[in-house]
């Protein structure tokens, strides 16, 4: 197969660009992605087999051509940072639900099975329990109301055109390569520089954290298996409350827990989230890589990868965390 996979610079994007061409050593992956400050040719080093085009999946000429010869579609592109949808919804509307609805254009076109990537944040907080694929939207920023957007329109297109079209949603992933605005990587380059690590609230929210190769298996399993028309959600195997989080950074780094530094907490914050996987589990998927085991290797990995985070935090990362968190960076 030949795969168009947008936003494939990405975090989560180039993770799965890289499960697919290791476990499907036939398979070829050309990759849009339009390289805002989050998506980066370096995720994609050293990768065979693997064609990257320059484009926004908000042009229609770009994703025409770039659709051409392929096989299937995994939408990755999006805005994805709450605090950033707060300061700038505009853009996430832009990307996140007409950029969704440009892609199902090509696919149905085409004639080829698109899959959406979202997240669990289109359900909003649940107090007790998981969300499953039947619970409501219940979106609670711009940034996950814009993705619950775009998994309307995939619903719709596979409803009223008959569109091979799909939807996986996930808990919180982590891993290497993600973008130091997200917490774990912000914690642990902040730990690592003696920086405070800022956390919201009474750090008492809770989240459902996922290795992002665990993710990048899951999704595969839906690419080859799912159901055109389905919704498949892909939780994480354990919960972890922010603070925890925060503190076993500390431990695995060395810093000091004075660091840790409460701050006022993200307006309409969702309290907890929480992801039954049931139904991609009766395709054969399982989560391998637990919390503990997971967050070793993703300290491990930024310890040792300075060469691919030094340049972000010397750029327009350092002024977006300054205006975020009115403090500098050492």
């Amino acid at each position: 197969m030949r795969i168009l996979v947008t936003g494939g610079a990405g975090f989560i994007g180039s993770a799965y660009v890289r499960y697919r061409l290791e476990n499907h050593p036939g398979d070829e992956v050309r990759v849009l992605d339009k390289l805002t400050y989050a998506g980066r040719r370096e995720n994609l080093e050293g990768l065979e087999r693997c064609e990257l085009v320059v484009g926004d999946i908000a042009d229609r000429d770009a994703v025409a051509a770039a659709v051409e010869g392929c096989d299937a579609i995994v939408n990755f592109a999006a805005e994805s940072h709450v605090d950033r949808s707060i300061e700038s919804p505009g853009e996430f509307i832009q990307t996140d639900v007409f950029g969704t609805y440009v892609l199902l254009e090509a696919a149905r076109d085409a004639g080829i099975r698109h899959l959406q990537i979202s997240t669990d944040e289109v359900y909003g907080s649940i107090e007790e329990g998981s969300f499953t694929e039947s619970s409501p939207l219940d979106p609670s920023s711009p940034y996950s109301a814009s993705k619950a957007g775009g998994d309307l329109l995939v619903s719709a297109f596979e409803h009223t055109y008959g569109a091979d079209a799909l939807i996986v949603r996930a808990s919180n992933n982590y891993g290497p390569r993600q973008y130091p605005e997200k917490l774990i990587p912000l914690c642990i380059l902040n730990a690592l520089a003696g920086d405070p690590l800022p956390v919201y609230g009474d750090g008492r929210q809770v989240r459902n954290w996922l290795w992002v190769e665990d993710f990048a298996a899951a999704i595969d399993v839906v690419l080859e298996r799912g159901e055109a028309g389905q919704v498949y959600n892909v939780g994480g195997p354990d919960e972890r409350e922010n603070i925890e989080v925060v503190r076993r950074i500390v431990e695995l780094t060395g810093a000091d827990e004075s660091l840790i530094t409460f701050v006022k907490d993200r307006p309409g914050h969702d309290r907890r989230y929480s992801l039954s996987s049931e139904k991609t589990e009766a395709l054969g998927w399982r989560a391998k890589v637990g919390f503990d085991e997971g967050i070793e290797r993703a300290v491990a990995w930024y310890r040792d990868n300075e060469d691919w985070w030094g340049p972000i935090r010397s750029g327009e990362y350092r002024e977006y965390y300054e205006r975020q968190y009115g403090t500098k960076l050492a």
